[in-house]
């Protein structure tokens, strides 16, 4: 008699079998000796232990106190970890109070003034409103409202420009054909030739061919909607009296 071949255990057992056949051995010790080569089955096939355990194994093992001195110094090392909680533990950096007692802008008597022409005086009268109004309360110079009576124009126009932080230019057409208007450009630029965020020069009804050639480096902010650009022109003087007062700091420090 002949066994018929399998595959896995039934191929085990069947050579098993044809062997203590061919050896005569007995039904009682053919029992013991299948039961044998069950168990030494399960052992070659003995599962070795999951990824997943060996890693809880070494987790355990990096968190003992022999390894690590605290599991926030294990949970660090990765870097993925890492960064997240060096990103959380980041505070933003506040901005200088610019109204603190303190304040450079206090040194000057206006934060703006407002360059423009006789024509354009009900623009400007909205624009100085709407500055003044803001909760820093920014402090304008309106040549018709602030300028002392019987003082000499040149005299009012370049204490205005030397007692101001910041200049805003409105050019329109009759900005452009005011020699005050152009003297009073001349002034700010010699006040401040760089710059640095103090001319703000506005466009309203000019082509931007005509806009005038010795502001040509310096950014203007062109007047389409009127709401956005007095927005515009207020975020222009925050940011300048807020570095303003951030380099004040740096210098005492």
């Amino acid at each position: 008699m002949h066994p018929i071949p399998c595959s896995g255990a039934g191929l085990l057992h069947s050579r098993i079998f044809s062997l203590l056949m061919g050896m005569r051995v007995s039904p009682p010790y053919y029992l013991s000796a299948l039961l044998a080569a069950g168990w030494f089955r399960r052992f070659l096939h003995k599962p070795k232990p999951s990824s997943v355990e060996s890693l809880k194994s070494s987790h355990s093992a990096s968190s003992s106190p022999s390894s690590s001195s605290s599991s926030t110094k294990s949970s660090s090392s990765s870097p993925g970890m890492s960064l997240a909680t060096s990103s959380i533990s980041l505070s933003p950096v506040s901005a200088p109070d610019i109204s603190a007692s303190d304040s450079p802008r206090w040194d000057k008597s206006y934060d703006v003034c407002i360059c423009h022409s006789e024509g354009d005086v009900e623009l400007v009268e909205e624009l100085v409103s709407y500055l003044e109004s803001q909760p820093e309360s920014f402090r304008c110079f309106l040549q018709l409202r602030d300028a002392v009576a019987g003082s000499a124009v040149v005299t009012e126009l370049c204490d205005a420009v030397q007692n101001s932080h910041c200049w805003v230019m409105l050019i329109t057409p009759g900005f452009l054909q005011d020699p005050w208007c152009r003297y009073q450009m001349h002034q700010a630029l010699a006040e401040a030739p760089m710059a640095n965020g103090r001319t703000i020069p506005v466009l309203k009804d000019v082509d931007r061919k005509d806009y005038p050639r010795e502001l040509r480096n310096i950014y203007y902010i062109y007047m389409a909607l009127k709401e956005k650009s007095f927005k515009q022109i207020r975020d222009t003087v925050m940011r300048y009296l807020q570095e303003l007062c951030q380099s004040s700091t740096k210098r005492m420090e």
